[in-house]
């Protein structure tokens, strides 16, 4: 997928909405196209983190890996949805596995340059912060009340 493609489909997803055309284009050139297999590990929590992904095709699931036991799946993530936000706040380090479902296509952030853009580009770094903030608030919402409803005692609510 070429820069000006990339940046079209950018400027066509949600998630992206209120991200200047600059901004977008500037995001295209630091993008590329990555595909994943059935069970491949995209990213393993704790190690570091300096990307994220917008899901073109196929499916991921975010789990928290056990230390005994079966790993808890927190959510799925599929077509048009994004995977990561750990690239943007110290330390630097994934706090969930991410596992391909089925074959995947991504689109591949390059966090780090994205976050050094940030530092020289405020209005850039503030939009893209309100964005990814309203991602980290959901998500962690979603993995609270999914390790509550499973880890929950019998009895509690």
């Amino acid at each position: 997928m070429h820069h000006s493609e990339i940046a079209k489909h950018l400027s066509e997803q949600p998630f992206f909405t209120g991200l200047s055309e600059d901004h977008l284009n500037w995001l295209a050139r630091h993008a590329v196209e990555t595909r994943f297999d059935v069970d491949q590990l995209v990213a393993r929590q704790g190690d570091r983190a300096d990307r994220f992904y917008l899901l073109l095709e196929g499916a991921l699931g975010v789990e928290i890996p056990a230390i005994a036991g079966p790993k808890l799946e927190i959510t799925q993530l599929g077509s048009g949805q994004i995977f990561g936000w750990s690239w943007l706040i110290r330390p630097y380090k994934w706090h969930f596995n991410a596992r391909a479902l089925e074959p995947t296509r991504v689109l591949d952030f390059d966090g780090k340059a994205i976050l050094e853009h940030c530092e020289e580009d405020p209005e850039f770094g503030y939009a893209l912060l309100k964005l990814f903030s309203y991602l980290m608030a959901t998500r962690l919402e979603s993995a609270q009340r999914k390790m509550m409803d499973q880890w929950a005692p019998d009895g509690l609510p």
